[in-house]
């Protein structure tokens, strides 16, 4: 019997059923497969929202979409943590993650040697925490489990300390200690809560930046005023990892906000999906 971590959000922010679950994951899938950009190259890792599903489930499809029928060992997926743990880096302290969809184990033996190598270069590594509310993790789960053939393992992280030392040492390691055939996957949404065209002009910088593969640069824009992204850090050090590993161009592959699903345009959160490729 595995230690396993509850979900906190099944039934709020996406479907407790099963079968609702699948489908709606399925559907959003299917639909970005139809306007899916052309591919012309290996996805390495992928940028995807992490709101309640009905919201960015739209756009996530595009992520998963790119990478469905892939069958990694290992699928690292680097989120924010949006509460206020007093700790620069997280994981959990589980051994498996539930969604409706089922349990997927953590992978301890990548987790470790993670711990290792980034306390040897900067003096942090991911402390494991029981019981986290954090949803812009697990929000990616049930799209991973529908689109990649077969089973796989997680490495979970969760970010507070997005200062660029730390998210570079977090990538290059990564890269490092992660095995050839790994899924890189950055949790983020983008801008919060401003009118539609203010929203669309913050995202489109962001997106610029992010699809350069320019993890200074996306770590800059809040603080030069030009872009938002909840997840920068995550995104950076995700930027770092699939550089290590030969990515050499990313591809915007759709854009949309809230307001294209409430009808709403005053006040938006903005949501992008970005492929990384080799």
């Amino acid at each position: 019997m595995l230690d396993i971590r509850p979900s906190p959000i099944a039934g709020t922010w996406y479907p407790a059923s099963p079968a609702a679950l699948a489908a709606e994951v399925d559907e959003y899938i299917a639909n970005a497969e139809r306007n899916l950009p052309p591919l012309d190259g290996e996805v390495l890792g992928v940028v995807s929202p992490h709101a309640g599903i009905r919201y960015s489930g739209p756009v996530a499809g595009y992520s998963y979409a790119a990478v469905k029928g892939k069958s990694p060992e290992l699928v690292v997926v680097v989120s924010p943590m949006h509460y206020p743990y007093p700790h620069p880096m997280l994981t959990t302290a589980h051994k498996a993650y539930a969604t409706p969809l089922g349990a997927i184990p953590v992978d301890q033996s990548a987790l470790a040697r993670l711990s290792a190598l980034l306390e040897a270069e900067i003096g942090i590594s991911p402390t494991p925490v029981a019981n986290d509310p954090e949803h812009s993790l697990e929000i990616e789960l049930p799209f991973l489990q529908r689109a990649l053939a077969g089973e796989f393992k997680l490495l979970p992280i969760m970010l507070r300390d997005y200062r660029p030392q730390v998210c570079q040492a977090l990538g290059l390691a990564l890269a490092e200690v992660c095995p050839r055939d790994t899924l890189f996957v950055a949790s983020s949404d983008l801008s919060h809560y401003y009118p539609q065209a203010v929203a669309e002009r913050y995202d489109r910088e962001m997106l610029k930046r992010i699809a350069s593969l320019d993890p200074i640069a996306v770590l800059r824009a809040e603080a030069e005023g030009v872009g938002f992204a909840c997840g920068a850090g995550p995104i950076a050090a995700t930027i770092w990892a699939v550089k290590a590993r030969g990515a050499r161009r990313g591809v915007i592959l759709h854009y949309a906000t809230s307001g294209d699903t409430t009808g709403d345009y005053s006040s938006v959160v903005g949501y992008g999906a970005v492929a990384f490729l080799r």
